[in-house]
């Protein structure tokens, strides 16, 4: 038998958990919470770790380790991602359930915060092999988890077709079709349209609002990340034509052309060599260099901690949207601010995805499916006011967008508590 790794503190300096509290902790300064409600705020409901023994095809055993953080329910069931990842540990996934749960609020859904994941690369594993995990995940958590209780989606390496296998295997457990346990799911399965993309879309969408209102001369934009999140970004935003993507990188490496990237021909190159590096007659960066860029736009779509302290006075992008999760920290997060950077904060940016899942959920629940021209005006339409709350706020009170989006989270947990 083989025992998987099992993280409780992740690799690194920072601590994505504490930098995510710091960030809290700034913006509830500034309207005096009472230190009874701070303290439920900031401390997980419930936290489970669990083994997830699984027959690899060699026949032997191997035990791989299981995370699900359900942070706060106070605004309705939780709501988090899944992800597949040899980095996970328990206190990312504790940041990103604490994340969501300001996430879920800013963007004024009736859900709450969680998150989970498996520390494995699920590039070593076949088909058969990812399967069994991914229904042994589910064993575990399904007494935990539920339509009404906790409600997971896809994240970094997991994507419909895992979701169809969890979803089948809770569909096993609760002796009954609950399509509303799981969202992310195949179409054909009661998936959402518009899913796949969301997360992409809904940072368009705030690229879009901010653009309106700020000045960006020449629309360049450098995306570090080409994942679903990042390609999808790239791809949707090629389309608009308002902007040039000069440079892109992936966990491999990065490319950079002044003249700017054909997203679609980069796209079908990446899905044959697995890389982005070495298109085309594009000049090869890194993505440190990437972010250095002189450039307008500069999208964060990959891991966290990728803007610090030692990097931040190098920034030269007027705006930063930030599809990845916590990818700024909070010296560096204090760094742009001073600076003139306007950093547009992961709880906003790139909550087209939840917002989506919670199309999808509402749409299981109701056994009534919309359109993608539907769900794509709904989420317009979502993003535009949340943005409109969030500019005003700051402008009003001079402070970031990232502040001025806690503080409006806060105050909504704020009200749920004292009414409850």
């Amino acid at each position: 038998m083989e025992i998987g790794q099992k993280n409780h503190k992740c690799v690194g300096n920072t601590s994505m958990f504490e930098n995510a509290l710091e960030e809290f902790s700034h913006a509830a300064e500034k309207i005096k919470i009472d230190s009874d409600v701070l303290e439920m705020l900031t401390q997980p409901k419930r936290a489970i770790e669990f083994s997830i023994p699984v027959k690899m095809d060699s026949g032997k055993i191997k035990v791989f380790i299981g995370y699900r953080i359900q942070f706060n329910n106070l605004l309705g069931p939780m709501k988090g991602g899944i992800r597949f990842h040899p980095k996970v540990c328990a206190d990312e996934v504790e940041a990103l359930a604490f994340l969501m749960t300001w996430k879920c609020a800013i963007s004024d859904i009736p859900f709450g915060g969680a998150k989970g994941g498996i520390v494995v690369d699920p590039k070593e594993l076949s088909k058969s092999e990812l399967e069994a995990l991914s229904r042994g995940y589910m064993a575990a958590v399904a007494p935990f988890i539920g339509p009404k209780t906790d409600i997971p989606a896809p994240d970094i390496n997991t994507n419909a077709q895992i979701m169809a296998w969890m979803s089948d295997e809770y569909n096993k457990i609760a002796g009954q079709n609950e399509p509303a346990a799981i969202t992310g799911k195949p179409i054909v399965l009661g998936g959402s349209l518009g899913r796949d993309t969301a997360t992409g879309q809904g940072g368009i969408f705030a690229l879009l609002e901010v653009a309106k209102v700020i000045d960006l001369p020449g629309k360049t934009v450098a995306i570090q990340g080409f994942g679903n999140a990042g390609s999808n970004f790239a791809e949707i935003l090629e389309k608009e034509g308002k902007f040039k993507i000069v440079a892109v990188s992936d966990s491999k490496g990065g490319i950079y052309d002044p003249d700017g990237l054909d997203i679609s021909e980069l796209i079908r190159h990446k899905k044959t060599t697995g890389r982005v590096s070495r298109f085309n007659n594009s000049q090869e960066i890194t993505g440190e260099e990437l972010l250095e860029l002189d450039v307008d736009v500069l999208v964060p779509a990959a891991l966290e901690n990728q803007i610090t302290k030692e990097n931040a006075d190098k920034i030269k992008a007027k705006l930063i949207i930030e599809l990845a999760n916590g990818p700024t920290t909070f010296e560096a997060d204090e760094i742009l601010f001073k600076n003139g950077n306007i950093v547009v904060p992961d709880i906003f940016a790139n909550s087209g995805g939840v917002i989506v899942s919670y199309f999808e959920w509402v749409q299981n629940n109701t056994r009534h499916y919309w359109s993608a021209e539907e769900v794509h005006e709904k989420l317009r339409e979502k993003m535009t006011c949340n943005f409109k709350r969030l500019f005003e706020y700051s402008e009003k009170h001079n402070i970031s967008f990232r502040t001025s989006a806690y503080i409006q989270a806060i105050e909504k947990m704020i009200e749920a508590v004292k009414l409850k």
